[in-house]
């Protein structure tokens, strides 16, 4: 059974008033949702809140949804509002990153340099995606962190997908000026006289 059909299964369960189903659904969908979540609000806590949200929305707007589709896209949708409501009481985001960060950029043995380089690495790419506009954060969040092309991102926040061409490309160089300008920062141009 594809997740399509097992998704409108679950949902029409749903529409009956099938608890078991409503859970199925949050038990599939969960880690994307909070992940997603997070990422947008910085913030732990609201990204809970807002993942017990999405599916108090599942139930509440199930002879909404479209059976005939996977659930996925319509959740997305959801939680980027849900999140873009909290948003503006987010501080701090990127906290879900560092793990996968930490694969991409450790090395294969423990060594205090590396360990380091790699925090700043994580910092600065941090502060880096903080700059950027609530669009380009998620779209950099649905495409980098939730894998999701850029039709299916476009069909997620019900934009064209040359615009999130384009929110991509102009992150993608933001982020890539704010960590040149961060390590210029940190590696002033110095002139040393020998003589």
């Amino acid at each position: 059974m594809t997740e399509q059909h097992s998704d409108g299964g679950l949902v029409i369960r749903v529409r009956e008033g099938d608890l078991e189903a409503l859970s199925e659904l949050y038990e599939r969908y969960k880690g994307q949702v909070y992940r997603t979540a997070l990422a947008v609000t910085h913030n732990r806590r609201d990204a809970e809140d807002i993942l017990q949200d999405a599916f108090l929305r599942v139930y509440t707007y199930a002879d909404r949804i479209d059976e005939t589709v996977p659930l996925g896209p319509w959740l997305y949708r959801v939680t980027v509002n849900l999140a873009y409501s909290w948003s503006s009481r987010a501080r701090r985001w990127f906290s879900i990153f560092p793990s996968k960060l930490e694969r991409l950029v450790s090395p294969g043995s423990w060594h205090p340099e590396r360990v380091a380089e790699s925090q700043e690495l994580r910092q600065d790419l941090q502060q880096a995606i903080d700059g950027l506009s609530h669009g380009q954060r998620v779209v950099v969040v649905l495409h980098y962190l939730e894998g999701l092309s850029l039709k299916e991102i476009a069909r997620t926040l019900d934009i064209p997908e040359g615009t999130v061409k384009s929110r991509l490309y102009y992150a993608r160089d933001r982020m890539r000026k704010a960590i040149q300008e961060q390590e210029r920062r940190l590696v002033p141009d110095v002139a040393y006289d020998f003589t």
